[in-house]
């Protein structure tokens, strides 16, 4: 192995995108970029799951993935609600808040990317990294299903912290959004 695959090695990501290559490899120039990519990827070192996005082996983290295809972008919706026991129904999908609207599948997974205006996706409140990649805690992922799907029904909101949801609603200028966060929290608090 050479020192441009160390590099790559060395790296805690599972998946990396052409910025990344880029960076790790301290190259400048596209096509020197473009041409050592498809090399690695002729000879079986890097993995192209889609465009411009490359797994180091089969065993790569799908949330990593997720979230490396459009950039900014966090783990949220119904994959987290399910991680935390709001809602019971099983998704294999995974559901990412983006810039654009949009379902796509990538090697074996199918990732529904839900469309937030910048002011929200660009703030922090409620964003957790970890392992490479963002996601929502419990709460943000509760209210971005709020602000999208106003009447979507939930399993069990016991673990909702209702005081870190105030403070996180904020983030979404929307009178209506508080309107319905009480309407669920006067149901289940």
């Amino acid at each position: 192995m050479d020192s441009l695959i160390a590099k790559l090695y060395q790296s805690s990501k599972t998946i990396l995108s052409s910025k990344d290559l880029a960076l790790i490899w301290q190259e400048t120039d596209e096509d020197s970029l473009y041409a050592k990519t498809a090399y690695y990827v002729k000879q079986k070192v890097l993995i192209r799951l889609t465009r411009g996005v490359f797994a180091k082996n089969r065993d790569y983290n799908s949330k990593e993935l997720a979230t490396s295809i459009y950039i900014p972008s966090y783990i949220s919706f119904e994959t987290i609600l399910r991680e935390s026991g709001v809602i019971f129904q099983h998704y294999d999908t995974i559901f990412v808040a983006s810039k654009w609207p949009k379902i796509i599948t990538v090697d074996r997974y199918t990732i529904v990317f839900r469309k937030l205006k910048d002011v929200i996706l660009y703030n922090l409140a409620g964003i957790i990294n970890k392992d490479n990649y963002s996601v929502a805690t419990t709460e943000r992922a509760f209210l971005d299903m709020i602000y999208l799907f106003p009447n979507y029904y939930f399993d069990n909101l016991k673990s909702i912290n209702w005081e870190k949801c105030d403070e996180i609603v904020k983030i979404y200028n929307n009178k209506q959004l508080i309107k319905r966060l009480n309407n669920y929290r006067k149901k289940y608090a």
